[in-house]
């Protein structure tokens, strides 16, 4: 069977005229629109080097090099998170959403009786002292020789004060209540247990029976009632005060 003869591959004929960038191994020119070198095939344009990534892609869930769109919700949930959780904390470091979270406790909660240790008063009429202001009996009151009078009442611990509920008077009873003069504004000193205190004043409709202020202040150690605004007998006479309680949030 005849062979064919093998082909003869010729070399082709490279005009060196031609203006270009040389070929980086056989130093040919090539022309400027050239990819590749006419005599060698070398690429002629030589491949960059990627971009370094920015810093904030190196940090998880960033730095994973993966296939467009792989893991862009996880990315996603993962900084609104973090978003999340930094707003909550800036919130709740504030001095109003640290009180705006303590209100909303109190609503939620339930308001429960808490007794003083202790009482005192910066003076009382006798047979009505002060302790006579929280022993649970409205048809007993403590009497105050006149406006500026003060009591102070002491807890065993500190509390979330929420409410307080004052019994005007010398009785819940009309008659026995327009006998008396009483206080129709008190002041209210508050001072929790690192020694700050909360003022606030509690003004009193004139009339007989329980009358409830909502009060909303933390850690209280020691509550301070001051008398104030007479009315009734004398402008300047004794007034009476029936019954305070204090009600914390459980």
């Amino acid at each position: 069977m005849p062979v064919a003869p093998r082909p003869v591959v010729r070399p082709l004929a490279v005009s060196d005229d031609v203006a270009g960038v040389p070929c980086p191994a056989c130093r040919t020119p090539n022309p400027p629109d050239r990819r590749f070198c006419r005599r060698c095939a070398t690429p002629l344009t030589p491949s960059t080097a990627a971009a370094p990534l920015p810093w904030w892609r190196t940090v998880w869930p960033f730095r994973r090099r993966t296939r467009a769109g792989s893991g862009r919700m996880v990315r996603f949930l993962v900084v609104l998170t973090v978003v999340l959780a930094l707003c909550a904390a800036g919130f709740l470091l504030l001095p109003a959403g640290r009180h705006l979270v303590q209100d909303t406790l109190d609503k939620l909660g339930k308001a429960k009786a808490v007794t003083p240790t202790r009482v005192r008063a910066s003076a009382e009429l006798p047979g009505h002292p002060v302790g006579e202001s929280t022993d649970g009996l409205s048809n007993r009151y403590w009497g105050a020789p006149g406006p500026g009078t003060s009591a102070t009442y002491t807890f065993g611990k500190p509390f979330r004060l929420v409410a307080v509920i004052v019994t005007n008077g010398a009785s819940p009873a009309p008659e026995e209540y327009a006998k008396r003069g009483r206080a129709l504004r008190i002041d209210m000193e508050v001072t929790d247990r690192d020694g700050v205190t909360v003022r606030k004043k509690l003004v009193l409709s004139d009339k007989p029976g329980p009358q409830t202020f909502s009060t909303g202040i933390s850690d209280a150690t020691t509550i301070r009632l001051i008398l104030e605004e007479p009315a009734g007998s004398a402008p300047q006479g004794p007034l009476a005060l029936a019954e305070v309680e204090f009600f914390q949030r459980s």
